[in-house]
């Protein structure tokens, strides 16, 4: 089960709340892209960043330039979050229109990866989670593009999940006059073709690992 703390109690809709720890990971393990969260030169800041998940530990990564990343490195508190958005819901009354969703959120300290073998590891772990078969398929990290990497590691004790999978929630007056369309327009995120890079060799055929991507039911 997911640990409650005062950051992570709903203050509404404490019925969408899950508490279930799977969940977290299966929101995690879904989701492609997150958006770290922290306050630089006391100003606030959300960037989208790459991540992986191992086990209750989450990787961050991006350039040892990046001063997000560096802000993060620093004993400072940050906030993670990943949304699933999985579908848009029409109401009879504009005031009622909402979406359905799988969200997490994580807070804590993340700390530098530093260790050699536990940074590669990590960006495994974080190459296996936007890419699989990648890590075994193309060139491996050099020394130069090791040392301009950093790895984040941030774990998952503190965190809540939220969803809402439900049709509309019309006032029942709304229902009786029945006067516009009401239902939910599902989202998805698929994988599509291929696109093969313009410099490749002729004829190269395209790996498994990437024709093999499975259509995700989320977004």
């Amino acid at each position: 089960m997911l640990s409650t703390t005062p950051r992570t109690t709903l203050g509404r809709k404490k019925h969408r709340a899950v508490t279930d720890r799977s969940a977290l990971y299966a929101v995690l393990d879904e989701g492609l892209i997150c958006h770290l969260g922290v306050v630089r030169d006391g100003v606030p800041l959300v960037l989208p960043t790459g991540y992986g998940r191992d086990g209750d530990t989450l990787y961050l990564h991006g350039s040892t330039g990046a001063a997000s990343l560096r802000a993060a490195a620093k004993d400072l508190e940050v906030c993670v979050t990943v949304t699933l958005l999985d579908g848009i819901v029409y109401s009879r009354s504009v005031n009622n229109h909402s979406m359905n969703y799988r969200s997490a959120v994580i807070l804590g300290q993340a700390e530098p990866v530093v260790d050699a073998e536990a940074k590669m590891h990590g960006l495994k772990v974080l190459t296996d989670h936007l890419a699989p078969g990648s890590w075994e398929h193309a060139r491996d990290v050099n020394a130069k593009e090791f040392a301009a990497v950093s790895v984040l590691a941030l774990d998952l004790a503190e965190a809540s999940v939220k969803m809402r999978a439900e049709g509309p929630g019309d006032e029942p007056e709304d229902v009786e006059a029945d006067a516009a369309w009401a239902g939910v327009l599902p989202v998805r995120t698929v994988f599509g073709t291929p696109e093969p890079s313009e410099d490749l060799s002729p004829g190269r055929p395209v790996p498994e690992h990437v024709t093999g991507r499975e259509p995700r039911a989320g977004a």
